[in-house]
């Protein structure tokens, strides 16, 4: 299980610079809005450092991407697919947002 976990941390590590790298955004850029040095930043891109919830949440508002999305996708797929505008659209991985799945 423990590979899984690692391998999981590094997937989401990895959509996250994917999403910052498509929407043109630096390191510096999301460091200083999360509140950190580029240096912190950047051990979050490597997955050197453990995401907090918190945090995860804040870097998806930042990307302007669900964050469910971070965790689900796998490697190109995040980028093949659109990114979401809006609340209402698909999500990236092509799942239907979870409040209007369960209507």
């Amino acid at each position: 299980m423990q590979v899984f976990v690692e391998s999981k941390i590094r997937s989401v590590a990895a959509n996250i610079r994917k999403i910052r790298e498509f929407r043109d955004y630096t390191q510096e850029y999301l460091a200083m809005k999360l509140g950190i040095s580029q240096n912190a930043y950047s051990k979050i891109e490597l997955a050197y450092t453990r995401l907090t919830l918190e945090r995860l949440l804040q870097i998806a508002y930042i990307l302007e991407v669900d964050t469910l999305d971070l965790i689900r996708c796998e490697g190109e797929e995040l980028l093949q697919l659109r990114l979401r505008n809006d609340a209402t659209s698909d999500s990236l991985c092509g799942l239907k947002p979870l409040v209007a799945s369960q209507a």
